[in-house]
């Protein structure tokens, strides 16, 4: 017996669709903290990983964490546009300001988002999956490509970096005493 295509292909964009719903706030918040409060790159960083979500979409309900594959796609995102070499040469003309909106975390506090900007990616990575998503070691280890030690190395490292670089009251999402 045949199974008509397109009526699987509208039964996958109907599930796609729900996910984008879902889940794509929660992505730009996630792509906001990687980026370091850079919108623009941020939404371009969420509908790259939404293509690729959606090209692999089979692959992605049968994950076993579907989350750390959200966080995958997104981590991979933006080690991909680093690697473009046009992204090093270009150079904004103005600042346009973004219209107001409710800001949380970095997006609250220029001084972190500084802070994290200054941060290499993986390490980035490493501390917002840690400290604002409160992912655990092995769950950040899926979603980066890494081993946990990798992982806890980072996240330490990034951490003694924030702390060097903010003030005590410019740290509300780095627990006191927090190592990895």
């Amino acid at each position: 017996m045949k199974t008509d295509r397109s009526s699987e292909r509208t039964e996958r964009d109907r599930q796609f669709a729900g996910f984008v719903a879902e889940k794509r706030g929660h992505m730009l918040h996630t792509a906001r903290l990687l980026t370091a409060g850079d919108n623009h790159l941020a939404e371009d960083l969420v509908q790259t990983a939404l293509t690729k979500l959606f090209v692999s979409w089979r692959a992605f309900q049968q994950a076993e964490s579907p989350n750390a594959y959200i966080k995958r796609a997104l981590f991979n995102a933006l080690m991909d546009e680093r690697r473009r070499i046009w992204r090093r040469f270009e150079r904004p003309v103005a600042e346009v300001p973004e219209g107001p909106g409710v800001a949380t975390g970095a997006d609250a506090d220029p001084e972190l988002a500084r802070a994290l900007k200054e941060l290499p990616p993986r390490m980035r990575a490493a501390v917002v999956f840690r400290f604002v998503h409160d992912m655990d070691v092995a769950d950040t280890a899926v979603a980066l490509g890494c081993s946990a030690g990798t992982v806890k190395s980072q996240t330490a490292r990034a951490l003694d970096k924030l702390r060097a670089s903010l003030s005590p009251s410019a740290t509300p999402l780095i627990p006191q005493g927090a190592t990895r």
